[in-house]
């Protein structure tokens, strides 16, 4: 999966476009969800929804600023952590966890990251916010690392790692991870707008760097025998939010749509089934049978269906 940043539906997918390659030739080889939502403002409570089901606290929604500890203040349905803070309880479970527990492998892929696992110490003022010339890595682009059962283990030195070996990665259907989790930098996921190094950033950059990366995925092998590529948004632009009460965990940040593109999906087809970031953390789980994780296994939470997956055979 792949996630830029901070793009209404309309402007991604609507008639005028700049991004082409996203919006018309991939658009053409996969269904879109048209009533994909996200669950919140700002970036960060969506990237930790996808991986733990976690819903928005008040210091994940002001984008972590300080890399805090979370401070428990006990648990409420469906499988929350009440409290606030950055930085979540090894007794947290995300969904690499699940993988690992079952024998099956994760990568998270960060553009422009130095080393692997990189985040602040803890109570430390977060320096990957904004980007700087030669380096537009965002800490709170990567949910892996606000997770001490994550950052606590050798795992996230072997697998939350720079961006650069995912092409070694591709290779081989042995050699790629079941989960695949891509966030390109500050300038390529179209966060900033102009970028620090002077493109142009927004969805012009976001889409010249799909242009670029993307062929090669659809190229592998593991993806080309029973692969399955989503590009979406962390939220929407402005403060746009979704209808209220339309899908379990909200539908805060707004309308972003969602592309997914494999084998077992017909190209150029659309469903108008609401769905949200819990929704595709409940798909990840079920493909690969786990457990459902926080909202993901909420009362009335929809995975994708037969509505997206319209290709099996």
């Amino acid at each position: 999966m792949i996630n830029l940043e901070n793009k209404s539906y309309l402007r991604t997918w609507g008639p005028t476009s700049v991004a082409t390659y996203l919006s018309k030739t991939l658009r053409d080889q996969g269904v879109l969800l048209s009533q994909f939502y996200s669950i919140a403002h700002h970036s960060t409570p969506n990237y930790l929804a996808q991986i733990s089901g976690q819903a928005p606290n008040p210091i994940t929604s002001n984008d972590c600023p300080t890399y805090t500890p979370f401070e428990p203040a006990g648990t409420a349905a469906p499988g929350q952590l009440q409290g606030g803070g950055c930085v979540y309880p090894a007794s947290v479970p995300t969904v690499a966890g699940q993988l690992n527990a079952v024998g099956k492998t994760w990568k998270a892929y960060m553009e422009d990251m130095q080393t692997p696992c990189e985040h602040p110490p803890l109570w430390a003022k977060d320096d990957h916010h904004a980007a700087d010339l030669g380096n537009q890595y965002a800490t709170d682009h990567n949910p892996f690392v606000y997770f001490e059962s994550i950052t606590s283990s050798p795992q996230c030195q072997a697998d939350d790692v720079p961006f650069t070996q995912l092409a070694e990665d591709l290779k081989s259907v042995g050699t790629t991870p079941n989960l695949s989790y891509i966030s390109p930098n500050l300038c390529d996921d179209g966060h900033d707008n102009p970028c620090v190094d002077g493109r142009p950033g927004g969805l012009e950059s976001a889409d010249a760097w799909l242009r670029q990366q993307v062929p090669a995925i659809l190229a592998s092998p593991a993806y080309r025998q029973d692969g399955v590529l989503v590009i979406t948004f962390d939220e929407a632009d402005g403060t746009s939010a979704g209808p209220a009460g339309l899908l379990p965990g909200g539908t805060a940040g707004g309308r972003i749509g969602a592309l997914v593109l494999s084998p077992s999906v017909k190209g150029g087809t659309t469903s108008d089934t609401p769905y949200n970031h819990y929704s595709l953390l409940a798909t990840i789980e079920d493909v690969f049978s786990l457990p459902r994780l926080g909202y993901a296994g909420a009362p009335g939470l929809r995975p994708f269906g037969t509505d997206v997956f319209n290709n099996e055979p």
